[in-house]
Formats: structure tokens, C-alpha cells, sequence
């Protein structure tokens, strides 16, 4: 809250005059005669341009500014704008002989008080920038470890901030992990996990989204006086009863502006791709359509050379439905990419179909400038990179520039676009006022290939991937943070954290408070990350697939130690794959999981890539006696 702003109600010197200095006790009096009050027009010449007192010229009297009226009384009743009179029975004609200096430079050391005072409030409100890439595996960055990929900039960032090596996403996959992360609670609690097999948004005319009631840090910052910006991928919704409606649509969620994919990148929006949404459904209505066209194209050549006996209208009626039976399906599927694969700006589409080799440019640019149009007050800026997320849309400057093929080239590119983003910051003075974060939304997408090779992430020596809600591939992510002369260069932090936890570091931050009415599952970073606290808030971290509880990791604070159990896990396929390669992406439940009980128990601390589970004979066991273990 800013300061209460000084008081402008300064008590007028005494004119210069003997007697004058007696009427201080006079009253103030509009120019149409009345009392000055505060709230009226004649509130003080401190506020209001000074005017003559009317003076007789030749029999009349003036106003000061040339118009003559035949007496007093009509002089001091025209006047348009407020005067001083003192109420003196003598020398009431007499010319004010002084102006109140003294009291116009109290005036203006207030003005420049009130001010100082606004900008030490906002100095203290750092801008907030956040940067979250899609699906991007923590193995692929040179500061986590990679040495074929070359990511300078996210390098930098690390280098100039704190680096948590122990930073987990509230869910394996995007819309869930998303909202967890806006509002920092558990997705199920909002209701975005589903229970089948649809575990993200799969449509843009889809009903379902991030209730309204759901507070994100967004709307909490824009309370506290913050331009609040989203640039590029929502998947959190956009109607719920109308296509104009747009209930769901960042708009209502806390941003004041957007520019961006209102759903998610997917092959569907490059021409000519190979289906994502709904696949298998799709294949096979194809192959029932092709089916029945065929046994249609048989009974018209068995009825042209006579070896069928068959009415021409039954031929005819077969052929009409079969068409219909096609065109009821293609309607739903065969403009996946003008319906999904748009731009907006605000509530308005830009662009339908977006084109994908123009993405990128238009992202940055929209970016850059929301820095600048907003650099000279507090402002939070989420900018969703499409990166690296199938298709991996690529422009021609970084294809074939990197050791790893597209999905490499396009991570590459999205390094340099997190290095414009930066620079901008820098260029317009607001690197050392100015917060950012990085991360990814979950792990490396292990199951998107083609006939080329891999396009997904590498988690490094984490095993899982995207989808996989237990594994620490599926959801250990980058973390850094950069604060210049606030946070510590340099800094690296093994304690447990969760993306979760941005709501309430935001929140802290931008001077807003975190809601008291419901559970909120994230905890502030900023003693961690400042160095003042030495152990994350967390001592427990729970992990779901969908609704279903996976696994639980425990942070022993005393011992510095990290277990972790394991309540169910996909059945990879083929078997010790590392992946469901026959589908799209692992279960959460039913056939496609093992459960276990009793739970594998893992060591993080010594086995972060829970290659061993501990057993009854390899367990810790406690030395000394048993009746004080």
C-alpha cells in the first residue's frame, strides 16, 4: 500500500499590511460570494491561479482582467473563478501588495514529497519476469549439464542467479501443471485433472478451463497496481457456454493483456502433419469410411455387369450414408487446425490458422514491446514459449544448426529468443529492478518421434518422462532465478522445491498477500533464495498422475537425506523401454500401471536417477539400542 500522501492544507502568511496581518482570522470566499469549504471550488489559493483584487478605473470598477462593472458588489459577483478577500471594514479596495511565496514552495515540497513517496513505494515492487518453456527435458540445458547443446543465454542466467537443481512440476503434463503453477495449488483442487484419458484440454471450443473463482498471482499483482502481461501458450481454457463468452480466457484470469495460443502447439497446426488429437479414434473412422466406400463401389460394379440383382436406389442410399457417416466425422476432425491452431490478441483472433514460421518472431516482438510500453512502472510478464513442443516449429536461421537434429535446433532458437527477452530488460535499465524465473512446465516428451529420429527432450539421468507422474524425468525442471544485488550470484540449491511455489514468492513480492480461503499447497522462496532460511518449507512433496496419488518424496531437514516412495508406475512398453512407446504418452491407471505394495522406496540423496529401490536387507538400518530407536 503506498503512504498516505502529505497534507496540502497550508495556513496563508499575513499580507503585508499592518491590518493585515490582523484579518488572519478572515474567511475565504468563492468568486460568486460563497464561503470556501473544502470540497468546493474555492478551496485555497494554494490551488487556484491568482487573480486582482477589482480596482476602480474612472467612476468603474475592473476585474483584473478588463472587464468594467458599475459598482463593487456586481465586480466581485461576476467573477468566473475564486479570489482572496480578507473582511476588513477598511482598505477593502486596497491591492493585495504581496503573493504568498513562501507558501507556493511548501506547495511544491509536498508535490515533490508525495512524489519521492510514490517512487520509493514502487521501487520496492520489483517487475516480475517469468519464463516457462513447454516440454523442454532438464537435460537439454549447458547449465544443467549439457555439453552438445548450446544455450549461452539460459547459461548466463545461472550464472548471474540462483540455480535450483531440486525444482519439480505439480503435474507431468500441460494444462494441470499450468494451473497449479498459476494458482499454486494442487490441480485436482480446481478440478483441472481429469480421470480418463484426456488429461489436457484437447479443444479450443472445449467448455472446460480454470474456474473464475480460482485466484491467480496475475490478478493478486494487478490489485497491487501491476501491468500484467501473458505472451504466447494459455491451454487453460477459453468458453464455457457461449464461443464469445470467453470465461476461461486469461482476460478474466488477471492479465490485462494477451498475446498468444489460446490452446497449445500440436502436429495438427502444421500442414500436412501427421494427427495428435485423438489419433487413434481418427485412424479408424478413416479406415471404417474407406471400408464401407468400398463395399459400396462393389455392389455398383456387381449391379453394372450384372452379377448382382439390386435395386440402383439401394446402391444409391449405401453410397449417401457412407458420405454422411464421413462428413459427420471430418466435420469434427478435419479443421482441427483452424479451429486450434490460432492467435489472439486480447479477445480478438489475429490469426486463423497461425502460421508456425512466423510464431516466433511475432512472440518477441510482442514481447520486447510490452517491456517497454510498461518500463516506467511495475509491470509481470509470463511469457509461454511454444518451444520446444512438437511440431518443434523452427525458423530457417537455426534449422540444421545443432548436433541433435530439429528437436536441438529448436531449443537452440528458443535460447536465443530467452536472450532477446533478457536484453530487452537490459537495454531499457530494468536488469537490476527487474525479477526473472525460468523453467519448463514438466519433463522431455520420451514417446514424440518420427521416421527421423527422437523429437523429444532428454531428462538427463532422471528416469520417466512427460506423462509419467511419479518419475523424476516426468517432473524435475529447471529452476533459476536472477535478482542483480538482491539474490546471490551464483548460488546452487538442492532442497526440494515445487513450481507451486512461484504463487506465493509472486505474491510476496509484488507486496499482495496470499488468500486465506483455501488451501494453498506452494510456499514462498524468497528466504531460500535470498539465503536467509536454510532447508526448503517443504518436508513433504506429493506427486499425481491425473487423480492418482503416484508417489510421495520425504525431506529428512536434519539429515539432509531424501526418500521417496513409489505407489504405482507405468508399464513401459516395450518392457524396460524407459517409455510407452505404443502410445502417445504412459497411463495413469488401470492396465497400464504396476501398483506396488509395499511402495519401492528409493534414496534420492544417493540415487537420484531410482535406478535401485532399497530392500528389507539393503535398508538403513539404526545403530545402537533398539528400544531408544
Amino acid at each position: 500500500m503506498f503512504p498516505a500522501a502529505p497534507s496540502l492544507w497550508v495556513r496563508l502568511p499575513p499580507v503585508g499590511s499592518p491590518r493585515g496581518r490582523k484579518a488572519r482570522s478572515g474567511r475565504l470566499y468563492s468568486g460568486k460570494g460563497r464561503e470556501a469549504r473544502p470540497g468546493r471550488q474555492g478551496l485555497s489559493p494554494l490551488i487556484q491561479p491568482f487573480r486582482e483584487r477589482p480596482t476602480e478605473v474612472a467612476g468603474l470598477v475592473t476585474d483584473g482582467v478588463g472587464r468594467r462593472y458599475p459598482d463593487k458588489t456586481l465586480a466581485r459577483s461576476s467573477f468566473p473563478r475564486p479570489v482572496l478577500v480578507c473582511e476588513q471594514s477598511e482598505q477593502r479596495d486596497q491591492r493585495l501588495d504581496a503573493i504568498p511565496w513562501d507558501s507556493l514552495w511548501v506547495l511544491l515540497l509536498c508535490l515533490l514529497l508525495r512524489t519521492s513517496e510514490l517512487q520509493a513505494a514502487n521501487a520496492l515492487k520489483p517487475n516480475i519476469l517469468l519464463i516457462m518453456a513447454d516440454d523442454l527435458g532438464i537435460g537439454d540445458l549447458g547449465c544443467y549439464g549439457n555439453d552438445t547443446l548450446r544455450t549461452p543465454n539460459i547459461d548466463r542466467l545461472a550464472e548471474e542467479g540462483v540455480k535450483l537443481t531440486q525444482h519439480l512440476a505439480a503435474a507431468p503434463v500441460c494444462t494441470p501443471s499450468r494451473s497449479s503453477f498459476l494458482t499454486g495449488r494442487h490441480s485436482f483442487r480446481s478440478g483441472m485433472e481429469a480421470d480418463d484419458g484426456y488429461r489436457v484440454l484437447q479443444w479450443n471450443g472445449g467448455s472446460g478451463g480454470l474456474p473464475a473463482n480460482e485466484t491467480t498471482f496475475a490478478r493478486i499483482l494487478q490489485q497491487q497496481g501491476y501491468a500484467t502481461g501473458l505472451i504466447g501458450k494459455w491451454h487453460q481454457g477459453v468458453n464455457c457456454e457461449s464461443r464469445t463468452d470467453h470465461c476461461h480466457h486469461p482476460l478474466n484470469h488477471g492479465f490485462d493483456y494477451f498475446y498468444g495460443m489460446p490452446f497449445t502447439l500440436v502436429n495438427d497446426c502444421r500442414p500436412g502433419g501427421s494427427p495428435e488429437l485423438d489419433a487413434v479414434t481418427r485412424a479408424r473412422l478413416r479406415l471404417y469410411t474407406q471400408m464401407a466406400a468400398l463395399g459400396v463401389l462393389t455392389v455398383a460394379v456387381g449391379k453394372t455387369c450384372g452379377l448382382i440383382s439390386v435395386s440402383w436406389k439401394v446402391v444409391l442410399g449405401a453410397a449417401g450414408l457412407v458420405f454422411l457417416f464421413f462428413v459427420t466425422w471430418y466435420a469434427s476432425f478435419g479443421f482441427v487446425r483452424r479451429w486450434n491452431c490460432i492467435l489472439m490478441r486480447n479477445h480478438d483472433v489475429t490469426e486463423q490458422p497461425m502460421v508456425l514460421e512466423t510464431t516466433a518472431g511475432r512472440m518477441l516482438h510482442e514481447a520486447v514491446s510490452y517491456i517497454e510500453r510498461n518500463k516506467h512502472r511495475p509491470f509481470l510478464l509470463f511469457v509461454s514459449l511454444l518451444h520446444v513442443h512438437i511440431p518443434l516449429a523452427t525458423t530457417k536461421h537455426f534449422l540444421g544448426k545443432s548436433q541433435h537434429g530439429l528437436y536441438g535446433d529448436n531449443v537452440e532458437e528458443m535460447d536465443w529468443l530467452v536472450g532477446e527477452i533478457l536484453k530487452a530488460v537490459e537495454v531499457n535499465g530494468l536488469k537490476n529492478t527487474t525479477f526473472t524465473y525460468f523453467t519448463s512446465d514438466h519433463g522431455g516428451h520420451l514417446e514424440a518421434r518420427d521416421e527421423h529420429g527422437q523429437l523429444g527432450g532428454w531428462n538427463g539421468i532422471f528416469r520417466g518422462g512427460k506423462g509419467m507422474g511419479g518419475w523424476e524425468g516426468g517432473i524435475r525442471v529447471p529452476g533459476i532465478f536472477r535478482w542483480p544485488g538482491v539474490l546471490p550470484a551464483g548460488r546452487v540449491i538442492h532442497e526440494p522445491t515445487s513450481l507451486m511455489d512461484v504463487f506465493p514468492t509472486v505474491v510476496q513480492l509484488g507486496g499482495g498477500d496470499v488468500p486465506q480461503d483455501r488451501v494453498i499447497d506452494g510456499r514462498s522462496l524468497v528466504p531460500l533464495l535470498r539465503g536467509t532460511a536454510e532447508h526448503s518449507a517443504h518436508e513433504f512433496l506429493f506427486h499425481y498422475c491425473g487423480k492418482y496419488l503416484h508417489a510421495a518424496r520425504w525431506h529428512e531437514k536434519d539429515s539432509g537425506r531424501l526418500w521417496k516412495v513409489h505407489y504405482m508406475t507405468p508399464r513401459f512398453h516395450p518392457e524396460g523401454a524407459g517409455a510407452c512407446y505404443d502410445r502417445r504418452l504412459c497411463p495413469c491407471s488401470g492396465d497400464g500401471v504396476t501398483q506396488h505394495s509395499p511402495p519401492l522406496l528409493f534414496d534420492l540423496s544417493r540415487d537420484p536417477s531410482e535406478a535401485r529401490p532399497l530392500s528389507p536387507g539393503s535398508e538403513p538400518r539404526q545403530d545402537g539400542d533398539p528400544s531408544e530407536t
